[in-house]
């Protein structure tokens, strides 16, 4: 049963997850149109693949939204599944485009832009990843705490685009960047395993 602490806290609780989600929404939603704008600039596929990215969290945001407005145990575990699709996504594409900036030996052109805005993506995904955390936690939410990794994801990506596009302008190693998306294909794959046994676990009857 839920204590009279606990009762009050709740409704603080929500609003700060709707908060964190309604905030990730709109970042990811301008980075659409930002990473478009340098991907075109600088010709190059890690910048126009991280705004395919922000559709998964765009995504990934309206499925928690949805969630945290209310419903019962089978709408969350639909919720869970719907992340867990997200992370599988995101492992597919960062296994395409790794693959394909490798075979190609594609070289983008420096771009300022695409470099600020991954490395400002990078913070502020941290961040919100670390809210949603801990709100999800102090919810006992599992949705919550599931996107909040797909945002942690997020971050981890803009990280390793950031070193590609530094890297690739200083130094030349063009590669950087697919092999650090091979990383994180390694980690979206683990996450999907994780998240559907937390389906499944929801799912099973008590005994």
């Amino acid at each position: 049963m839920m204590t009279r602490v606990d009762a009050a806290a709740r409704p603080v609780l929500l609003r700060r997850g709707f908060a964190l989600e309604y905030a990730t929404l709109a970042w990811n939603v301008a980075g659409l149109v930002v990473l478009a704008v340098a991907a075109v600039a600088a010709r190059s596929v890690a910048l126009a693949g991280f705004g395919m990215d922000s559709l998964i969290e765009i995504g990934a945001s309206v499925v928690v939204i949805r969630e945290l407005s209310g419903g019962g145990e089978e709408r969350r575990r639909g919720a869970l599944r719907l992340l867990g699709a997200g992370f599988g996504l995101l492992a597919l594409y960062l296994l395409a485009q790794s693959t394909f900036v490798l075979a190609v030996g594609f070289r983008p052109r420096p771009s300022a832009l695409g470099t600020g805005w991954t490395a400002a993506t990078a913070v502020v995904m941290f961040a919100l990843a670390w809210g949603k955390a801990r709100v999800g936690a102090a919810l006992d939410d599992p949705v919550l705490r599931t996107e909040g990794r797909v945002t942690l994801v997020d971050g981890l990506l803009a990280l390793a685009v950031l070193l590609g596009l530094v890297l690739n302008g200083v130094v030349g190693w063009w590669w950087a960047d697919p092999a650090a998306g091979y990383v994180l294909v390694c980690y979206a794959v683990r996450e999907v395993r994780d998240v559907l046994a937390a389906g499944r676990d929801r799912a099973a009857p008590a005994r």
